[in-house]
């Protein structure tokens, strides 16, 4: 291990990263905002109550349809469960990466789009407290507080909270699982557990349980380089004891519990991903208990592939979003 594994030394390059992501936001979101131009949605500003303050959420609803059939926001579909509609669309929840210490919701924006347009859902891109400022597992337990809270209040804001899906990329992906794990643990019943249709896991990171330095990639110069790792693990998790926790670790070892019943989930990895291997363990354990509704591995592919390579995010948004529609029953 480097100096990065000292918790000091990681969050203190943690913040700096941080006001780097500041400093380049205007820049960037004029980047992201210009990609994906076939896909438009309007949207609007929401704050999501929780227990460490508002969770600033941006709101995306399609302006009007693609043409691949997806169901406008005001449709009312049947569902595949043949229970009544509400007439309400469905909504799911994007988590951004970031490595749990970045706020970079609007790396997401294409993504966003994407996916109002192709499901017809409200989507709502959420941005989560993130380490040094809040370590492991308060990011967790406040999006299982956003899950409950959309669930709860859809018809206020437009959409069907019995129809909810979540999903993320890298750290956003982690959080998914573990919001998605905290339902699961609640049980049949009672209003505070939210019912979740699908979990999205791309590009996840499900095992901070192994030293950042043994995780490998075929690639010389992979995007998620050794000291970067180790200072988004010491950061989100100074005290390394706790880093086999079944929220953050759920592809780990320690983690034996029978998940049969969780939310299905869709897992993509990226073939030369430093997470590859770990995503595609967990996959396998969801696989086991019927919880797996897909895995897909992008050929050729390293982490966050779809940030740059618009053809190939074209090509992972179209899939996921026929993974979400399947489950609120659009399809």
């Amino acid at each position: 291990m480097s100096i990065l594994s000292r918790p000091p030394v990681a969050s203190a390059v943690a913040r700096l990263m941080q006001v780097g992501t500041v400093a380049a936001g205007r820049r960037l979101n004029r980047r992201m905002h210009a990609r994906l131009p076939e896909f438009t949605a309007r949207t609007e500003d929401l704050l999501i109550p929780t227990s460490v303050g508002d969770a600033r959420t941006t709101v995306y609803r399609a302006t009007g349809t693609d043409g691949t059939g997806a169901a406008p926001a005001d449709a009312a579909p049947a569902r595949a469960d043949g229970t009544a509609s509400t007439g309400l669309p469905p909504v799911h929840v994007n988590l951004h990466g970031g490595g749990f210490v970045m706020a970079t919701t609007e790396l997401d924006d294409p993504l966003c789009r994407a996916l109002a347009v192709q499901t017809g859902a409200v989507v709502l891109n959420v941005d989560y407290v993130v380490a040094p400022q809040h370590r492991f597992p308060v990011a967790i337990h406040q999006m299982h507080e956003v899950l409950r809270w959309v669930a709860e209040n859809g018809p206020a804001h437009g959409w069907d909270g019995s129809r909810l899906t979540v999903g993320g990329q890298s750290a956003g992906g982690s959080l998914a699982a573990g919001a998605a794990r905290l339902a699961f643990e609640q049980g049949s019943g009672g209003t505070s557990r939210p019912t979740i249709a699908l979990q999205v896991l791309h590009y996840p990171a499900v095992d901070l349980s192994i030293d950042p330095q043994l995780k490998r990639s075929p690639l010389a110069k992979p995007l998620l380089r050794p000291w970067m790792r180790e200072v988004f693990d010491h950061s989100y998790i100074p005290d390394r004891s706790v880093s086999a926790d079944r929220l953050a670790s759920p592809a780990g070892a320690a983690d034996t519990v029978d998940l049969t019943g969780i939310a299905p989930a869709v897992v993509i990895a990226a073939e030369y991903d430093v997470l590859r291997a770990e995503a595609k363990r967990y996959a396998d354990r969801l696989e086991a208990v019927g919880a797996l509704a897909e895995y897909r591995e992008i050929a050729g592919a390293d982490h966050g592939y779809d940030g740059f390579d618009d053809d190939a995010a074209r090509s992972s948004y179209a899939f996921i979003a026929e993974q979400l529609r399947r489950a609120v029953g659009t399809v």
